[in-house]
Order: structure tokens, then sequence, then C-alpha cells
């Protein structure tokens, strides 16, 4: 089976997240030469197949079977492979069964790893992703199975193939302020507290602020407000409680306690209450890093073009294996029909994909 082929057949399943559809019974028999460890929890299934050549290092390759739902606005049905013009087309092939088919077949295919070779899937990438590979490393600690390295397959690509890799992600923080004022008459706007009002007065000096200046590899941690409600949709009455809600994706000079104090800054003198939750922290690999080295030496030689190394986009199931100290990359196709309707990629992308993947393996000193 050349990879393609591999490809096309992990389409076929309609693996909406946390549903699998059968895809991690079919990899097993794939790779049934590796040894296995499963979970199951809450209806999310993850599966980190592995296998020892040696005694070098630990190299994972971390992907997702989960998609996102179809919705509407498909010319073909997005869990039948359609090749058109060289791209083929369904739910799934650029996010990310493009990746999971082409290091599934380069750890097939590759020889000569002198150490271990292994992968971890999980069903709910896309979801609350409480229970995939955050889940399933915690049960690889245990058993002494943390990887050194990782390269997650997500699509990264921006432009041409071989043109990004991440080597890190910034974090999310998101925030809820509620300014508390009084309720009053419209008429009688001196003896109520109109939170619109006074929220108003300081909302150009924090709404889309830098909240840092970034460096070489983050842009600044910016102050996003997502969100504003307030009063009852009537014209005579001023609301009694405004509130705000918003995102701040964080790089390694921003945290909590920072964006605490950047609202306290202009919020003092009023009555407020601040609810903040970090969703996902931020993370960078080192670009002198072996396994970042090994990609790009890799991609240079199937594509030609030495790739930028970016931290742009959103969180990723990377962030998970960086909490454990594993020096994590990502690499994949093209993303620039993610989550839409009629998403494709071409077909010399994954054969490519594929290769990159076998000559890391290959290739890795």
């Amino acid at each position: 089976m050349d990879v393609i082929e591999l490809f096309k057949k992990l389409l076929e399943f309609k693996s909406i997240t946390p549903n699998d559809d059968g895809a991690m019974e079919f990899i097993k028999n794939y790779l049934n030469d590796y040894e296995v460890i499963e979970t199951e929890k809450e209806g999310v299934k993850n599966l980190f197949i592995y296998k020892k050549f040696g005694e070098g290092d630990h190299l994972c390759f971390g992907g997702h079977i989960d998609v996102v739902p179809p919705g509407e606005g498909w010319k073909t049905d997005p869990f039948t492979p359609t090749e058109i013009d060289g791209k083929i087309y369904a739910r799934g092939a650029q996010d990310m069964k493009s990746g999971l088919a082409a290091f599934l077949w380069a750890m097939k295919n590759a020889k000569n790893f002198n150490g271990t070779l292994s992968a971890l899937i999980t069903s709910d990438e896309e979801g609350d992703a409480v229970w995939g590979t955050k889940y399933m490393l915690e049960i690889l600690k245990e058993k002494n199975l943390i990887p050194d390295f990782a390269i997650v397959a997500e699509p990264t690509c921006e432009e041409v193939f071989g043109d990004a890799i991440k080597i890190g992600r910034r974090g999310s923080i998101n925030g809820v302020l509620r300014k508390i004022g009084l309720q009053g008459h419209a008429a009688y706007p001196e003896k109520s507290i109109n939170p619109i009002h006074k929220v108003a007065q300081v909302l150009h000096k924090i709404a889309g602020v830098d909240l840092d200046e970034g460096d070489e590899y983050f842009a600044p941690s910016k102050f996003v407000v997502t969100d504003i409600r307030a009063g009852m949709e009537v014209t005579n009455v001023t609301p009694g409680e405004l509130k705000m809600m918003f995102n701040v994706r964080n790089n390694t000079h921003t945290d909590k306690e920072k964006i605490k104090n950047f609202i306290h800054e202009h919020f003092k003198d009023m009555n407020y209450t601040l609810e903040l939750k970090q969703s996902a922290e931020p993370f960078i690999t080192d670009p002198n890093t072996k396994v970042v080295k090994a990609l790009d030496k890799a991609i240079q030689k199937e594509t030609g073009i030495t790739p930028k190394h970016s931290t742009a986009g959103g969180t990723s199931d990377a962030r998970f294996f960086a909490k454990y100290g594993v020096k994590v990359v990502e690499f994949g196709v093209k993303n620039d029909t993610i989550h839409a309707p009629n998403e494709r990629t071409g077909k010399d992308e994954v054969i490519k994909l594929s290769k990159i993947f076998k000559d890391v393996i290959e290739e890795w000193k």
C-alpha cells in the first residue's frame, strides 16, 4: 500500500470527534509489528504504538484521527476521497489525515533507526482534548515512555509546501471582566452608575493593545476584546452590570499575573471582578535542537526550500508534549482549507511529506 492509498483509506473513516469509526483498529493492523498501548475514556480513544530498534533517542510522531463535522457547501461527499486535478478532496485532507498517513507510511517503510520509534494518535484533538493526547502522556509517564523528541504532523505550510515549520506556539488566556454599576432610569443618570459609560472611558486604552513587544520567535501578546454586553435591550433603563470577555494569545513574556495587573491599572477606581483562565501554555523549542535541524535538512532535501521557523496560529497537541520537556515541532501540508467546505490537499504534498518523515527517521543521528 503506497502512501496515497493509505491516505485515501484514512479519509474514508467518518471519524468526527471523538468517534474514530474503526480507524484505530486499522492503524494497529497496518503497523502490526509495533507494540501497542491503548486507552478509552469518556468516548475518547488513544493509541500509542512503539518499537525499539536500538538504544538511541525516542522519537515520537503525534497526530489525531478525528475531524470537525463537514458542514454544508461540499461539491463532493466529504467522506469519499475524490481526486480532482491532482488534489484529493475530503474532510480531514489537510487537518490532519495527510500528516497521519505520511508518518504511518514512513514508520512502516523507514530503515536504520537506532532508538525507539513511536506514534501517539488521539480521537479528541478537535474537541475538548481532556482525555486525548494529554491523558495518554500521563499514562506514558507512568510507564517511563515519554519521548525525547516529537513531530506533530499538523498542517503548517502557508504559501507553498515546505515553507514553514512550527517550533512553538502561543498560549491562550481567556478573561471575563464584570463592571458593577447601579441600575437606574435613563432620565436620571445622576442617580445611577452606568457601567457602559465607565468602561467606555478606558476601552480605547485596552482594546487591541500589545501587552509586550514579542521577540524573534513570538508576535506581541495582544489584548483582544471578544464580547461586551449589558442592559435589558430597552432605552429607558441604564444597566447595573457590564460583562466584557477577552482573549490574549500570550507569548512567554506575558502571563496571567501581568494581565491582572494591566486590568487593575485601568479599572482600579471602579467596582469590578475579573476571572482569568489559561487554556494553553506557550512554549518554544530551540531551533538548534536536533529535531528541528533534522526536519530542516529533510525539507531542504525534498523541496529545495529552507523553511521558516514559526509560532503563529492557535493551539495544538504539541503543547502537551512540551509540558513534559519533550523537544517538539510541527510540520505538515498547507493549511489553506482546514475546517472549510471542500477541504483538499495535493497528492504531491502527501508524497513529499512521507518522504521527509522517512528521511528524518533514516538520517537521525
